[in-house]
């Protein structure tokens, strides 16, 4: 028997998406097809990373990268909308597990979706292997507790994004619609979908001829890749460094460009943002201030979310709460204390305070932007006036707001 040459075949899967679909980048292309290939091979791996095509319109192609991954993948089920019960039922099927394809999932997750905990359960944990959701099953009085596998490839398409826990497990592909020089065929599933399964079909027989030797394969990860993005991405590499060829420096370039764009398209929780405008907005370099303060120079920055959290402007009690999640260098929650002035004994948040949870969750402060920011807020030291602080604070950002602004 022949053997199946691997580099080629991706090749084929490669171009077959390029028929089709305009993907942003080439590492977009390189992260699809071997996540094709993977969703044969999935039971070679500890995890299954969630293929995301999200954008910020309709018609970004989105819908149509989801119709070609479904020929060219095992068992592919599409759905719009499912219940929990539902998929982990089809998982958990006799037939094998399937390739559970969501299109519209905005409909979901989305601001007017509706309470889907149970599905968002079931997407992560059907990213482990390990995966299983507990139900009870019987009739009536009889009943018993069984437990049933949510573990199976997954890939999404939707309008904007989707839960960090969910994003976190994904290969996240920015969709965007297509510019006038870009063109690809139009698909016809009576004339094209046959072609699919015909790729689906090798692909099968080529994951069977390197199955033993994927399973037990450590593929060597590109420097920086930890964690959560290192379980999204070695059961990607393994693939490509089993059909050998160029696959496996595409794959590796490919990784380190999409996991930089993940990482450079987050949005910091609301709690690290407050964490990082109180550092490098507030504080900077000053000992203490007071909530008062604190409240008035976050409600005047720029393009911050202080002006509505919950359909309402920062207070002094949402403050504490989202500040009380995080801890003191003396594992104590962070709380407002007094602080003496000469006009009275205000509430307000000490930098030391602060420190461990600034050192623990910000990004490190960009050194230009860090520069500008001390230069343009007064520094205190221990022991001077607290609402000479204030005033000084105050005066700064009067002048900042009056500044003219320079164009070009």
């Amino acid at each position: 028997m022949t053997a199946i040459d691997g580099a080629a075949l991706l090749d084929e899967v490669e171009a077959f998406h390029r028929r089709f679909n305009v993907f942003p980048t080439e590492a977009a292309y390189v992260a699809v097809t071997l996540w094709d290939a993977h969703a044969h091979l999935l039971d070679c791996f500890d995890s299954t990373p969630r293929l995301a095509f999200l954008s910020p319109e309709p018609g970004s192609g989105k819908s149509r990268a989801l119709e070609i991954v479904e020929t060219l993948t095992p068992r592919a089920e599409a759905t719009v909308n499912a219940s929990p019960n539902a998929l982990f039922r089809l998982v958990d099927a006799a037939e094998g597990r399937p390739t559970l394809l969501f299109d519209e999932i905005d409909t979901v997750f989305g601001p007017k979706a509706g309470d889907n905990e149970p599905v968002r359960g079931f997407l992560n944990s059907g990213y482990r292997r390990i995966g299983t959701m507990l139900r009870c099953v019987g009739d009536g009085a009889n009943q018993s507790v069984q437990r049933f596998s949510s573990f199976c490839a997954v890939a999404m398409a939707g309008l904007g994004s989707l839960p960090d826990t969910i994003l976190t497990r994904s290969v996240i592909i920015r969709m965007r619609k297509r510019a006038p020089n870009e063109r690809i065929e139009p698909y016809r599933q009576r004339l094209n979908e046959h072609q699919g399964h015909a790729l689906r079909d090798r692909l099968a027989k080529w994951a069977d001829s390197v199955r033993e030797q994927v399973s037990g394969a450590w593929p060597d990860l590109p420097e920086g890749v930890t964690d959560r993005p290192a379980d999204v991405w070695e059961p990607l590499l393994a693939v490509a460094d089993a059909a050998g060829g160029e696959w496996p420096t595409r794959a590796r370039a490919a990784c380190l460009e999409l996991v930089n764009a993940a990482h450079d398209n987050d949005e910091a929780s609301l709690g690290v943002r407050l964490l990082t405008d109180l550092r490098d907005k507030v504080f900077c370099g000053a000992d203490r201030v007071p909530t008062a303060v604190i409240l008035e120079m976050l409600l005047a920055l720029d393009d911050a979310p202080w002006g509505d959290v919950d359909d309402k402007p920062l207070s002094s009690r949402m403050l504490s709460k989202l500040l009380g999640q995080y801890v003191t260098p003396t594992n104590k929650p962070i709380k407002p204390r007094g602080i003496r002035t000469p006009s009275g004994f205000p509430k307000g948040y000490y930098a030391e305070d602060l420190t461990d949870a600034w050192t623990r969750y910000c990004p490190p402060p960009p050194g230009k932007s860090a520069t500008s920011a001390t230069s343009a807020t007064p520094q205190v030291s221990r022991g001077e006036s607290v609402a000479d602080t204030a005033t000084a604070i105050r005066h700064t950002l009067a002048e900042t707001a009056t500044q003219p602004t320079l164009a070009g």
